[in-house]
């Protein structure tokens, strides 16, 4: 979780990075970043857990998770989630003042996120605006503005969570059903690999459209198409019936994130 937090917030650094033909900051931004997705996404886990603690007692997965297996008690974990955020903020403060304000300004999603399972089948559009802010940040940081590329690139990292993290949902399918807890898994259910080609073919559309858009080369385009390629994959290799498949391909995708990072770190280089 936390690699996939990480990577479109190095895809938008690297792709900025070409944009401004520097990479001077570069090397500094990808270690904040590495640093920040990995506490954020801890902090992130808290609150989700602190919220889902008596819905996660109830799933044969989850139950064993601190907060319902009593190993920590909730005033623990919001210690934890305060020290976690306190380290994210420092992070964040090394950048300028308008990456800064966009930093906090995700906070917001953050905190709605683990409520929208009780109230839409579409969990996954609100997990994909957080998880793919990075996309924005990058921008942010490096070009100190969100420009169409960077709003172009942020929706194409949407629409590959929504991918992947349906995938991620099937593992609790039937949990879910029984305790009335809603999902894009549940929503597409045996129509699932036709709705992953869709969300997949459209997050390769809109992140080629942002390579357009930035100037890309061809260092780009290979990324991309090996990108494309570990998803059409993915898509011909699930099983939704098999929930330790469904984890080993969700896993995957930090490897199909990494492929196109790659891409746009050389194009960077060589701008």
């Amino acid at each position: 979780g936390s690699w996939l937090l990480l990577m479109p917030c190095w895809w938008s650094a690297a792709l900025a990075a070409g944009v401004a033909h520097d990479v001077s900051q570069l090397p500094l931004v990808i270690a904040l970043f590495f640093i920040g997705a990995f506490v954020m996404r801890g902090a992130g886990c808290t609150w989700n857990d602190i919220t889902d603690r008596d819905l996660d007692a109830k799933v044969e997965r989850t139950r064993s998770r601190p907060l319902p297996a009593g190993q920590v008690s909730v005033k623990q974990a919001l210690g934890f989630l305060v020290l976690l955020a306190l380290i994210g903020l420092a992070v964040l403060l090394q950048f300028n003042r308008f990456a800064v304000i966009t930093g906090i300004a995700s906070l917001l999603i953050v905190a709605i996120y683990p409520f929208m399972k009780r109230i839409t089948w579409w969990p996954q559009v609100v997990l994909g605006l957080a998880f793919s802010w990075g996309a924005l940040m990058g921008f942010a940081v490096i070009l100190g503005r969100i420009d169409l590329t960077a709003l172009v690139l942020y929706a194409g990292s949407i629409a590959w969570v929504i991918g992947y993290d349906t995938i991620y949902a099937h593992q609790d399918a039937e949990d879910d059903a029984l305790i009335g807890v809603k999902s894009t898994a549940r929503l597409f259910g045996a129509r699932t690999h036709l709705a992953l080609a869709v969300f997949y073919s459209l997050a390769v559309v809109l992140i080629g459209v942002a390579l357009v858009l930035g100037g890309a080369r061809w260092p780009e385009w290979i990324g991309l198409i090996a990108f494309a390629a570990h998803l059409a994959w993915q898509i011909r290799r699930l099983d939704i019936s098999d929930p330790a498949l469904c984890r080993r391909i969700f896993y995957s995708n930090r490897d199909a994130g990494l492929l196109l990072f790659a891409g746009l770190l050389v194009d960077a280089v060589m701008r």
